[in-house]
Protein backbone atom coordinates (compact mmCIF):
# COMPACT_ATOMS: atom_id res chain seq x y z
CA UNK A 1 0.00 0.00 0.00
CA UNK A 2 1.45 3.55 -0.88
CA UNK A 3 2.98 5.75 1.57
CA UNK A 4 0.31 8.17 1.03
CA UNK A 5 -2.79 5.89 1.25
CA UNK A 6 -1.51 4.65 4.44
CA UNK A 7 -1.31 8.09 5.89
CA UNK A 8 -4.50 9.19 4.47
CA UNK A 9 -6.35 6.11 6.31
CA UNK A 10 -4.53 7.14 9.63
CA UNK A 11 -5.76 10.41 9.80
CA UNK A 12 -9.41 9.05 9.38
CA UNK A 13 -8.96 7.17 11.91
CA UNK A 14 -7.60 9.57 14.45
CA UNK A 15 -10.30 12.05 13.52
CA UNK A 16 -13.18 8.68 13.77
CA UNK A 17 -11.27 8.22 17.13
CA UNK A 18 -11.65 11.60 18.09
CA UNK A 19 -15.29 11.70 17.17
CA UNK A 20 -16.21 8.77 19.20
CA UNK A 21 -14.35 9.48 22.52
CA UNK A 22 -15.73 13.27 22.13
CA UNK A 23 -19.31 11.75 21.54
CA UNK A 24 -18.77 9.21 24.79
CA UNK A 25 -17.45 11.76 26.79
CA UNK A 26 -20.58 14.05 25.78
CA UNK A 27 -23.15 11.36 26.92
CA UNK A 28 -21.42 10.96 30.24
CA UNK A 29 -21.61 14.76 31.24
CA UNK A 30 -25.30 14.45 29.91
CA UNK A 31 -25.70 11.21 32.32
CA UNK A 32 -23.42 12.79 34.68
CA UNK A 33 -25.55 16.17 34.86
CA UNK A 34 -29.23 14.34 34.87
CA UNK A 35 -28.10 11.91 38.14
CA UNK A 36 -27.33 15.11 39.92
CA UNK A 37 -30.76 16.11 39.01
CA UNK A 38 -32.39 13.11 39.92
CA UNK A 39 -30.37 12.95 43.86
CA UNK A 40 -30.08 16.18 44.60
CA UNK A 41 -32.84 19.03 44.35
CA UNK A 42 -36.29 17.59 43.66
CA UNK A 43 -39.75 17.59 44.71
CA UNK A 44 -38.84 15.83 47.20
CA UNK A 45 -36.41 17.24 48.71
CA UNK A 46 -36.34 20.54 47.62
CA UNK A 47 -37.66 23.40 50.12
CA UNK A 48 -37.39 21.41 52.71
CA UNK A 49 -35.96 22.37 55.83
CA UNK A 50 -36.25 23.97 59.74
CA UNK A 51 -36.44 27.58 60.46
CA UNK A 52 -38.02 29.90 63.06
CA UNK A 53 -39.07 33.12 61.59
CA UNK A 54 -41.18 36.58 61.58
CA UNK A 55 -44.12 37.41 59.42
CA UNK A 56 -44.78 41.94 59.01
CA UNK A 57 -47.34 41.10 61.78
CA UNK A 58 -44.45 39.76 64.20
CA UNK A 59 -45.94 36.30 64.87
CA UNK A 60 -44.10 33.79 64.25
CA UNK A 61 -43.63 31.69 60.80
CA UNK A 62 -41.82 28.81 59.81
CA UNK A 63 -42.01 25.51 56.99
CA UNK A 64 -45.44 24.95 57.67
CA UNK A 65 -46.24 27.96 56.44
CA UNK A 66 -46.31 26.58 52.88
CA UNK A 67 -48.74 24.13 53.76
CA UNK A 68 -52.79 24.28 53.09
CA UNK A 69 -52.73 26.72 50.11
CA UNK A 70 -50.44 27.19 47.10
CA UNK A 71 -47.87 29.70 46.86
CA UNK A 72 -45.71 32.03 45.79
CA UNK A 73 -41.91 33.03 47.20
CA UNK A 74 -39.67 35.88 46.46
CA UNK A 75 -36.50 35.87 47.97
CA UNK A 76 -35.24 39.62 47.78
CA UNK A 77 -34.79 43.17 50.23
CA UNK A 78 -36.34 46.28 50.75
CA UNK A 79 -33.41 48.54 49.50
CA UNK A 80 -33.33 46.86 46.03
CA UNK A 81 -32.95 49.12 42.74
CA UNK A 82 -34.68 47.06 40.57
CA UNK A 83 -34.82 43.23 40.70
CA UNK A 84 -37.38 43.05 43.82
CA UNK A 85 -39.40 46.28 42.84
CA UNK A 86 -40.13 44.66 39.42
CA UNK A 87 -41.12 41.44 41.22
CA UNK A 88 -43.62 42.65 43.39
CA UNK A 89 -44.80 44.92 40.72
CA UNK A 90 -45.24 41.64 38.22
CA UNK A 91 -46.85 39.97 41.29
CA UNK A 92 -49.21 42.07 41.62
CA UNK A 93 -50.08 42.42 38.02
CA UNK A 94 -50.36 38.72 38.52
CA UNK A 95 -53.06 38.40 41.24
CA UNK A 96 -54.86 41.19 39.68
CA UNK A 97 -55.58 39.26 36.78
CA UNK A 98 -56.48 35.88 37.72
CA UNK A 99 -58.78 37.55 40.60
CA UNK A 100 -60.97 34.65 41.77
CA UNK A 101 -58.99 32.40 40.43
CA UNK A 102 -55.98 33.01 43.12
CA UNK A 103 -58.34 33.65 45.83
CA UNK A 104 -56.47 30.53 47.57
CA UNK A 105 -53.20 31.43 46.62
CA UNK A 106 -50.47 33.47 49.21
CA UNK A 107 -47.51 35.05 48.15
CA UNK A 108 -44.43 35.38 50.30
CA UNK A 109 -41.45 38.05 50.03
CA UNK A 110 -38.03 37.02 52.35
CA UNK A 111 -35.92 39.69 53.68
CA UNK A 112 -32.25 38.42 52.34
CA UNK A 113 -31.58 41.60 54.76
CA UNK A 114 -32.24 40.86 57.81
CA UNK A 115 -30.02 43.42 59.79
CA UNK A 116 -31.95 46.47 57.89
CA UNK A 117 -35.48 44.77 57.14
CA UNK A 118 -37.70 44.52 60.78
CA UNK A 119 -41.36 43.49 60.29
CA UNK A 120 -42.61 46.43 59.91
CA UNK A 121 -40.71 47.48 57.07
CA UNK A 122 -41.21 44.45 55.17
CA UNK A 123 -45.04 44.74 56.11
CA UNK A 124 -44.90 48.07 54.29
CA UNK A 125 -42.73 46.50 51.57
CA UNK A 126 -45.26 43.45 50.54
CA UNK A 127 -48.42 45.59 50.62
CA UNK A 128 -47.63 46.78 47.34
CA UNK A 129 -48.08 43.33 46.12
CA UNK A 130 -51.60 43.18 48.47
CA UNK A 131 -53.16 41.72 50.65
CA UNK A 132 -51.95 38.43 49.75
CA UNK A 133 -48.92 38.97 50.09
CA UNK A 134 -46.81 38.45 53.27
CA UNK A 135 -43.37 40.01 54.30
CA UNK A 136 -40.58 37.70 56.05
CA UNK A 137 -37.76 38.29 58.14
CA UNK A 138 -36.01 36.56 61.31
CA UNK A 139 -32.56 36.89 62.04
CA UNK A 140 -29.18 36.14 59.69
CA UNK A 141 -28.71 32.74 60.92
CA UNK A 142 -32.53 31.83 60.17
CA UNK A 143 -32.62 33.66 57.27
CA UNK A 144 -29.67 31.41 56.05
CA UNK A 145 -31.21 28.40 56.89
CA UNK A 146 -34.54 28.94 54.41
CA UNK A 147 -32.34 30.50 51.91
CA UNK A 148 -30.37 27.19 51.95
CA UNK A 149 -33.21 24.91 52.09
CA UNK A 150 -34.91 26.74 48.84
CA UNK A 151 -31.10 26.62 47.05
CA UNK A 152 -31.39 30.32 47.18
CA UNK A 153 -28.11 32.37 47.00
CA UNK A 154 -27.31 35.82 48.31
CA UNK A 155 -24.22 38.15 49.25
CA UNK A 156 -23.61 41.41 50.72
CA UNK A 157 -22.04 43.60 48.03
CA UNK A 158 -19.97 46.81 50.35
CA UNK A 159 -20.81 50.00 48.16
CA UNK A 160 -19.36 53.17 49.16
CA UNK A 161 -18.75 54.25 52.97
CA UNK A 162 -21.06 52.36 54.61
CA UNK A 163 -23.58 51.55 52.34
CA UNK A 164 -24.08 48.08 50.91
CA UNK A 165 -26.32 46.13 48.35
CA UNK A 166 -27.10 42.45 48.05
CA UNK A 167 -26.81 40.14 45.06
CA UNK A 168 -29.20 37.56 45.23
CA UNK A 169 -31.80 34.91 43.60
CA UNK A 170 -33.90 36.10 41.30
CA UNK A 171 -36.63 33.68 40.34
CA UNK A 172 -39.83 33.20 42.08
CA UNK A 173 -40.84 30.04 43.46
CA UNK A 174 -43.57 27.53 43.05
CA UNK A 175 -45.11 25.59 45.54
CA UNK A 176 -48.03 23.43 45.80
CA UNK A 177 -50.82 23.32 48.87
CA UNK A 178 -48.09 19.79 50.17
CA UNK A 179 -45.46 22.51 49.92
CA UNK A 180 -43.59 20.95 47.47
CA UNK A 181 -41.74 22.61 44.62
CA UNK A 182 -43.26 22.91 41.54
CA UNK A 183 -41.03 25.01 39.81
CA UNK A 184 -40.48 28.79 39.00
CA UNK A 185 -40.73 32.11 37.49
CA UNK A 186 -38.20 33.37 36.04
CA UNK A 187 -37.10 37.03 36.27
CA UNK A 188 -39.02 39.67 33.98
CA UNK A 189 -40.16 36.39 32.81
CA UNK A 190 -42.83 36.79 30.11
CA UNK A 191 -46.59 37.58 31.85
CA UNK A 192 -48.72 34.73 29.97
CA UNK A 193 -45.68 32.38 30.40
CA UNK A 194 -46.11 33.12 34.27
CA UNK A 195 -50.04 32.88 34.18
CA UNK A 196 -49.70 30.01 32.69
CA UNK A 197 -47.65 28.42 35.16
CA UNK A 198 -49.68 30.13 37.96
CA UNK A 199 -52.68 28.53 36.65
CA UNK A 200 -51.17 25.02 36.37
CA UNK A 201 -50.44 25.48 39.99
CA UNK A 202 -53.97 26.20 41.24
CA UNK A 203 -55.29 23.61 39.10
CA UNK A 204 -52.93 20.95 41.10
CA UNK A 205 -53.85 22.22 44.50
Amino acid sequence: MALHTIRTWLWIAVIALAVTVGAAALLLRQQGTTAVASTSTGPSTFGKGSYELVDHRGAPVDETMFIGQPSVLFFGFTHCPEVCPTTMAEMASWFETLGPEAQDLRAYFVTVDPERDTPEIVGEYASWAGEQMTGVTGTPEEIAKIAKAWGVYYEKVPLEGDDYTMDHTASVYLIDAEGEFQGTVAYREDKDTALGKLRNLLAKS
